[in-house]
């Protein structure tokens, strides 16, 4: 594309030193950015790289400060704009119908027409999936699950029998949605499993990362709304409730019956007990521990606490040991 429709994409204005009609076939970073590349600065810590960029064009803030021989293009959010760039260059692929002649498909399956299936995939009875969806290898789709449109499950998804994904939902490679929830009962001799009866229900544009488990309901659904994006290596229990737009990184396990507000943003490792609520649009900072209800705001530390007072606690706590010192002298 040019320039001049690369600034349309994102709502940008390009500087004098750009030329309009140059075409770009990509995005790099600013050390690696071609003269038929564009780039962008997101990150303070590189503002030092600017100047030796050879990219044809790089995206910044409105307000940042650049030398007028620079090519840039000025918009509102430069992360988001290369995004929308990125997904420009590598639009997500198109169905077309295809069928591996090793998927075992039930007779039963409601399939559209234009979907893909993969090699060494298993499509269980009474499965019904939409159009424009892309079933990977070695797919395992259980018995009357549903998928929406244009899904994109990579090689080794799992989706348990009953369970729903929404439309424009993404499975990468291994995620398994649908897991039996941990639920014994102990006899005072052995755990005794508790049946898990529920599904899990994936809203539209959710996407869940690698190798994350999210358990079925107990009784009712374990339910994660529109939006919803789930890191790598993620635990979800049994009953909970992620609210749309939510966002959370690797490693962070969720304990039953938790439920967790929209637009919530939760680093990695933080760990939720059981039976408790997050309010909407709560931070917590990787590594959290977070064992009660907690009201809107940004929190950190174990057990979690308002960030501020965490990062005091921190800052005494460096001071401990030449504290002991004085008071033992």
């Amino acid at each position: 594309m040019t320039l001049a429709e690369a600034a349309r994409l994102v709502g940008g204005s390009l500087s004098d030193a750009c030329v309009a009609e140059q075409r770009i076939v990509g995005i790099n970073t600013l050390t690696e950015a071609g003269p038929h590349e564009a780039s962008f600065l997101a990150n303070a810590k590189y503002r030092s790289r600017l100047e030796q960029s050879n990219a044809a064009v790089i995206l910044v803030a409105e307000h940042e400060r650049v030398p007028e021989t620079l090519p840039v293009m000025r918009t509102r959010d430069p992360y988001l704009g290369f995004a929308v760039l990125q997904r420009a260059f590598h639009p997500q692929p198109t169905a077309s119908g295809r069928r591996h002649k090793s998927a075992a498909i039930d007779a039963s399956a409601v399939i559209a027409d234009d979907v893909d299936i993969s090699a060494q995939a298993v499509i269980g009875a009474g499965v019904r999936i939409g159009r424009g969806t892309i079933i990977g290898a070695g797919c395992v789709i259980g018995d009357n699950v549903t998928i929406g449109e244009e899904c994109l499950l990579h090689p080794h998804a799992f989706v348990a029998e009953g369970c729903m994904l929404g439309d424009r939902v993404t499975l990468q490679a291994g995620a398994v949605i649908g897991s039996d929830g941990f639920g014994y009962a102990w006899s005072g001799k052995v755990h005794l499993k508790i049946p898990q009866t529920g599904r899990v229900i994936l809203a539209d544009d959710v996407e869940i990362g690698a190798q994350t488990c999210i358990d079925r309901g107990a009784l009712g659904d374990t339910v994660i709304e529109q939006g919803v994006k789930l890191d790598n290596l993620i635990q979800v229990g049994h009953n909970v409730h992620i609210g749309a737009h939510s966002i959370m990184a690797s490693q962070t396990g969720i304990s039953g019956s938790t439920t967790i507000g929209a637009g919530c943003q939760i680093g990695g490792q933080v760990g939720f007990a059981g039976h408790i609520e997050i309010a909407p649009g709560c931070k917590i900072a990787a590594q959290s521990g977070v064992m009660n209800n907690l009201e809107t705001g940004v929190y950190g530390g174990s057990p979690a606490m308002p960030h501020r007072a965490w990062m005091r606690m921190l800052a005494i706590m460096q001071k401990l040991p030449d504290l002991v010192k004085k008071l033992q002298k």
